[in-house]
């Protein structure tokens, strides 16, 4: 299986549509998709590692506004600036994205999910250790801008 191709990459863009208008009654509007960058401008970014027949990245990356919005849809309360369910909530929500893309992988040995992390802060960029490269699915929504972003590499030793 070819890393990042339409197989690997649709289940996930999938994914976050069906979560994102069940959980939080949003529509988001998918862009076009591009190479990954490190930004300057604060974010925070869930990634959860995915392992088996591929091995990889999925995360989330939302400006503040957005991240805050998000966590209050999915809370159904306001939340302060500064709270720390901002950051629970997109943990859970890129939990779900992964999640519902796993389900639609038909993989032998299975794959497996890592526990979500958090990063919160501006001008950090992403690397892997194998030769693979961050590809960005940028979305605008009513609750403002984000993006999922991808990184998977073939695991040779894998049937």
């Amino acid at each position: 299986m070819p890393p990042l191709d339409v197989t690997t990459v649709n289940p996930f863009v999938e994914s976050l549509s069906t979560v994102f208008t069940t959980m939080l009654s949003l529509k988001p509007t998918r862009l076009r998709a591009r190479a990954a960058c490190a930004t300057d401008r604060r974010a925070l970014t869930s990634l959860i590692g995915i392992s088996g027949r591929f091995s990889g990245v999925v995360a989330l990356r939302f400006p503040p506004e957005t991240a805050k919005n998000l966590a209050e849809r999915l809370l159904s309360t306001e939340v302060p600036d500064d709270s720390e369910e901002i950051a629970d909530a997109i943990a859970e929500l890129a939990n779900m994205v992964a999640g519902a893309a796993k389900a639609k992988f038909n993989s032998d040995p299975p794959l497996a999910l890592g526990l979500p992390t958090v990063v919160d802060g501006a001008g950090y960029r992403m690397h892997m250790t194998q030769q693979t490269h961050w590809l960005e699915v940028p979305y605008e929504s009513e609750a403002g801008s984000f993006s999922l972003e991808l990184a998977f590499g073939v695991n040779e030793e894998q049937p």
